[in-house]
């Protein structure tokens, strides 16, 4: 699930040498997250329930973790902020078990693009719950970015699939899990994945039991490079976002969209149709422009 989530610069800003180095990383990010998406597609086709996949995908990543922390991990267990934390956790594996679930019914450009809708709707969770000020600007960006993903669901249209509801309800989960990672900026960066990483993996253990099916030997590097792509799509974000400054790195995160269409029809021989394209466009311009309002805003023009 290729979705960006910022996390706290430094005050000084970064040199144009880190500036471009921040966008590589996101970008090589955006291209494992994809990748990741994928070959959970692929597992799902293969007859494996999300539970079990996100069971394996978050486990494999919360047995990296450990390791890296290991010498340090008394200290980073500790956060000021526990019960914020496991509602991060919590709304980490809401969205990646609802992505993955849509996966079964419809296609990874189609699920791309209604997940990409996740930072208006942090814009708008932030007015509203963070108190950060939001002007009909955005509010009109915000909309928009809805229409289009409306666009791609085409509810009320004999094309419709239920099933894309699903990756709208996991932007909102994703959405909700950003606005609490803003709470928690007390609690350092390793902190916080440990942690949500760590309850993300204990809550899929509570239903991955009882949807569990033997994994054949043909499929266990599609398990194991799950959870690697995952993993490693995760420590260039944070890296990206640590070198460089989050408005000028995060509208590449959008490439996703090209990366969803291309393992789509590569992999599973699907096309993404007119409307799928016309919304993601949509869901695209909509997010630059509420980004773009952003980073005005942070430099001191009025929302």
């Amino acid at each position: 699930m290729a979705t960006l989530q910022p996390e706290p610069l430094p005050a000084a800003r970064p040199k144009a040498s880190q500036q471009s180095l921040g966008i590589l990383a996101l970008l090589g990010s955006v291209f494992l997250f994809t990748l990741m998406d994928a070959t959970g597609k692929h597992l799902t086709q293969a007859g494996y329930h999300p539970g079990q996949i996100v069971w394996c995908r978050m486990a494999l990543n919360l047995g990296i973790v450990l390791l890296v922390l290991a010498p340090r991990l008394r200290r980073v267990v500790r956060s000021a902020s526990p019960l914020l934390q496991v509602g991060r956790g919590l709304t980490q594996l809401a969205s990646i078990g609802l992505f993955f679930t849509a996966l079964q019914f419809i296609g990874l450009a189609e699920a791309t693009a209604i997940m990409d809708i996740n930072p208006v709707l942090i814009t708008l969770g932030a007015a509203l719950f963070l108190g950060e000020s939001i002007g009909p600007r955005r509010i009109a960006g915000i909309t928009v970015a809805l229409a289009g993903a409306m666009i791609v669901i085409r509810p009320g249209a004999g094309v419709f699939q239920p099933a894309a509801l699903l990756p709208l309800l996991g932007a909102v989960s994703y959405a909700a899990g950003a606005i609490m990672t803003r709470m928690v900026r007390g609690d350092g960066i390793a902190t916080s994945i440990l942690w949500s990483t760590g309850v993300a993996t204990i809550g899929a253990s509570l239903v991955a039991p009882f949807v569990w099916q033997p994994i054949a030997p043909g499929d266990i590097w599609a398990f194991v490079a799950l959870g690697l792509f995952g993993t490693l799509a995760q420590a260039l974000l944070i890296r990206a976002f640590a070198m460089a400054e989050a408005g000028a790195i995060a509208p590449f995160g959008y490439t996703g969209l090209i990366w969803a269409a291309l393992w789509g029809w590569l992999f599973f021989g699907a096309v993404p149709d007119g409307w799928t394209v016309t919304g993601a466009c949509i869901i695209v311009a909509a997010g630059l422009y509420v980004w773009a309002r952003e980073a005005q805003a942070t430099h001191g023009s009025k929302p």
